[in-house]
C-alpha cells in the first residue's frame, strides 16, 4: 500500500472512531451583545400572558416531545415536594423543568439565542414561547420574595457573585466590553461546582439580575442561580489560565430589545 492510500486509510478509521483531535477541539466564540437572542421581560402584559398558557401551552408539547416530557417530570417531582411555596406551582415546574434533563435546556437555550433575530422568528418559529415567560416570571417573582433576598446590597439590588464552568468552547472578550450571554444561563454560588462542568472557560461573574434557584431545581447541591438573557455585563477582565480562559464579567443593567411580542 503506498504511503497515500495508508494516509487515507488511516483519516477513515480516525473519522469514524472519533479522534480526540477532532471530537475534543474547542471552539472559540467572542463575546457580545446576543443581537438575536429572544429577550422579552414582559413588562406590563404578565396578566394576558397568564391567559394564553394554556391554549399555547399544549400546542408546544405537541411540537416538543422532549419538553412535554420533562413537564411531566418536573409536575411530578413538585407534587412530591413540601414547603417552599415562594412561587405559584408552574412557575417552580418550569424551573424544575429545565434544570431536569440537559438536552431540554440546550435546546431551549439554543432557541432563544436565535429567536430575536426577528419578530416573525420568534412568532411562527419559536415553541418555547411558554417556557420562556414562565422562566422569565419565576425570577421576577423571586427577586421580589424576601427570603430569596440573599447576595450582597449593591445600590438597590441584591446582587450575587457566581461561577460557569463551560466545556467545549472557549469564549473571549474586551476589557470594559458590554456583552450579554443571550439565553437563561445555569452558574453556581460554588466555583467547584461550576469547574466540574468544564475549564475551557470560567466565568467569574456577578449578576444581580439571577437568583438562587436550588429550592427549585433537580440538583440542590449544585446551589444554582438562573441568570436571564436579558442581564447586561461589562468584561472587568479576561485572562489565560493554561489551556483555558478565566473571564470576570461585572453586571451592569439590563436591555430588551423585544417586550410583550406574544400579545
Amino acid at each position: 500500500m503506498n504511503q497515500l492510500a495508508a494516509s487515507l486509510m488511516l483519516l477513515v478509521a480516525t473519522l469514524a472512531s472519533g479522534s480526540p483531535a477532532l471530537s475534543d477541539a474547542i471552539e472559540e466564540v467572542a463575546l457580545d451583545m446576543a443581537s438575536s437572542s429572544f429577550d422579552d421581560q414582559y413588562r406590563g402584559c404578565g396578566r394576558w400572558m397568564q391567559e394564553e398558557l394554556a391554549e399555547l401551552n399544549d400546542t408546544e408539547f405537541s411540537l416538543n416531545p422532549l419538553y412535554a416530557e420533562a413537564w411531566t417530570v418536573a409536575t411530578r417531582e413538585w407534587r412530591s415536594r413540601r414547603g417552599h411555596r415562594a412561587l405559584r406551582p408552574e412557575l417552580a415546574v418550569a424551573i424544575l423543568a429545565y434544570t431536569w434533563d440537559g438536552a431540554l435546556f440546550r435546546a431551549f437555550n439554543a432557541a432563544v439565542r436565535e429567536a430575536g433575530s426577528s419578530r416573525q422568528r420568534y412568532l411562527g418559529s419559536f415553541h418555547f414561547k411558554v417556557l420562556h415567560f414562565l422562566l422569565s416570571e419565576a425570577l421576577r417573582v423571586l427577586r421580589r420574595t424576601p427570603s430569596y433576598q440573599l447576595g450582597y446590597q449593591r445600590g438597590y439590588q441584591r446582587c450575587y457573585q457566581v461561577y460557569r464552568g463551560v466545556k467545549g468552547v472557549r469564549f473571549s472578550g474586551r476589557r470594559d466590553q458590554l456583552v450579554r450571554l443571550g439565553h437563561f444561563t445555569s452558574a453556581s454560588l460554588r466555583e467547584e461546582s461550576a469547574r466540574g462542568f468544564g475549564q475551557d472557560t470560567l466565568f467569574r461573574l456577578e449578576s444581580c439580575y439571577g437568583v438562587p434557584v436550588r429550592d427549585f431545581s433537580f440538583f440542590a447541591a449544585e446551589e444554582e442561580v438562573l441568570v436571564p438573557p436579558y442581564e447586561v455585563f461589562q468584561v472587568a477582565n479576561a485572562s489565560r489560565r493554561g489551556a483555558g480562559v478565566t473571564i470576570e464579567l461585572r453586571s451592569a443593567g439590563a436591555f430588551s430589545a423585544y417586550n410583550c411580542e406574544w400579545v
